[in-house]
């Protein structure tokens, strides 16, 4: 039994949008995730850190769901900046129930409990150069009262953290993110959305406490990254 995670998935079978024009590690990247994730087992949890599906709403999203459903084990999953399917949790469950999927679940305003360990986590958010404005502070602020709503129903237990945006990287930090990283005594917390070039400005090791790793697939060769 193994807890993986892996962020950044970029499916495109239920919308013509293949990563692989960028070119690099992404040329046959749908191949590479067949092989790559091919090491999960029945006994096993995958946390999908965002980024899944680049359709834009769950009907044509079904066959990229399809290809997460066909993982082995439970895959808790979590939102990214490009999962425009996303809706709510109650549809979700029945578009999945509809379509024969199982043992998929939905990390927002909740935790799970993975042996002595709470599994937190939120999409995040960070203020990029082209983004400004009263919007991106709500979003923002919704954001941060979902993590910690995560970070409250996990109790005691120790907790990591699984977030779409890197709360750290080279050149910035979101402290009100790592604030609560801190109050909630966060051990370790692991990212994605960084890809390509974006590679070199990745923070990982312990910092302030909490270890922290880029799980992008791209970053890890598109192999899941065993956290236990």
């Amino acid at each position: 039994m193994a807890l993986y995670a892996i962020g950044d998935l970029h499916l495109c079978l239920g919308a013509p949008k293949p990563m692989d024009v960028f070119g690099g590690a992404w040329v046959g990247y749908m191949d590479k995730l067949r092989e790559g994730l091919s090491v999960i087992t029945e006994e096993d949890t995958t946390i999908l850190l965002g980024d899944l599906s680049w359709s834009l709403d769950l009907a044509n999203a079904k066959e990229d769901f399809a290809f997460i459903n066909a993982i082995p084990g439970k895959k808790i999953i979590l939102k990214g900046n490009h999962d425009y399917w996303w809706s709510t949790a109650a549809k979700f469950y029945k578009f999945c129930e509809a379509n024969g999927f199982e043992n998929m679940y939905i990390l927002n305003n909740n935790c799970y409990e993975y042996g002595d360990w709470a599994i937190c986590g939120t999409r995040g958010w960070f203020f990029e150069e082209e983004r400004s404005g009263a919007h991106d502070e709500k979003v923002f602020k919704r954001e941060l009262i979902r993590l910690e709503a995560s970070l409250k129903a996990a109790g005691e237990k120790p907790k990591m953290v699984f977030l779409h945006y890197p709360p750290r990287y080279k050149g910035y930090i979101c402290q009100e993110i790592l604030d609560l990283l801190e109050k909630y005594e966060v051990r370790r917390c692991f990212y994605g959305h960084l890809h390509s070039g974006s590679h070199k400005l990745a923070v990982e090791g312990v910092w302030d406490g909490v270890d922290f790793k880029l799980v992008a697939s791209d970053y890890l060769g598109f192999k899941p990254y065993r956290v236990i």
